[in-house]
């Protein structure tokens, strides 16, 4: 299995990145994904997640209203709209698959990807 992430870069503040997390190996359909941040030597964050079949979404309260989380199962593929950005939103981010369904047996990373946002 395999979450690979992209899309991040450095950015100014108040600008705009989609980060895209591609799986292979597993079938994101079955499966919450979500988006996670960390920042050297401090704990990993939730950030944002889409439930299976995309019910539900939820974002932690520092990004909700300025990120968006969506998914495209047909390419096994999850996305994170990133606006408004802040120097404090900059952090490596990583995807995360749990599942499946509501079971959470398995849980999966990616590398991560870097977010830099210049002030």
């Amino acid at each position: 299995v395999q979450l690979i992430e992209s899309g991040g870069g450095l950015v100014q503040n108040g600008g705009s990145l989609r980060l895209s997390c591609a799986a292979s190996g597993l079938e994101i359909n079955a499966f919450n994904m979500g988006w996670f941040r960390q920042l050297p030597g401090k704990e990993r964050e939730f950030v944002a997640q889409i439930t299976f079949g995309a019910r539900s979404t939820n974002y932690s309260d520092s990004v909700k209203g300025r990120f968006t989380i969506s998914r495209d199962d047909t390419e096994n593929t999850v996305f994170l709209q990133m606006n408004s950005l802040k120097p404090e939103d900059a952090a490596v981010y990583y995807c995360n698959a749990e599942g499946p369904f509501l079971s959470t047996a398995s849980e999966y990373w990616g590398q991560g990807t870097q977010v830099t946002v210049s002030s």
